[in-house]
């Protein structure tokens, strides 16, 4: 490895894009046995905790654009893991819930996703880890 690749590695955009990325591989390898990809995962998980919520709050929770946004949910109504409401109840927005089948593989694959995320950070102490979520969360805030 030269000195710029050495460089590049050492990079924290480039170290936090390579976590994202294994994070991402890792939880969909597990999830796909569930029936799911990530972004269907996140969109349970973001309807689970902010229920109701306009397109937009769904789309920037699950980070995909408002296009993906409708493609995903097509997929997951289709799979009967929600309902969409006929008609709004304020607005124009059409409320989704999670069907009780999509509480339950949310449920599952929840364990799932806490997996990996416990066997990334197996070997840090947990110093480590609450020191990591700080700062991570405090360079997200720092770029929004």
């Amino acid at each position: 490895m030269n000195q710029v690749q050495e460089a590049v590695g050492r990079r924290i955009g480039y170290l936090v894009k390579q976590v994202d990325q294994a994070f991402r591989r890792a939880c969909e390898e597990r999830l796909r046995g569930q029936g799911l990809s990530m972004a269907q995962y996140a969109l349970l998980r973001a309807l689970a905790d902010a229920p109701g919520a306009p397109a937009a709050e769904l789309a920037r929770r699950t980070f995909v654009t408002r296009q993906s946004l409708r493609g995903v949910l097509a997929g997951i109504e289709a799979a009967g893991l929600v309902t969409v409401a006929a008609q709004a109840t304020s607005g124009r927005a059409l409320p989704v819930t999670l069907t009780a089948e999509g509480r339950a593989l949310l449920d599952r694959a929840d364990r799932i996703v806490l997996d990996v995320e416990e066997r990334m950070i197996a070997d840090l102490p947990s110093d480590d880890v609450g020191r990591l979520a700080t700062l991570l969360a405090d360079c997200a805030r720092k770029l929004t």
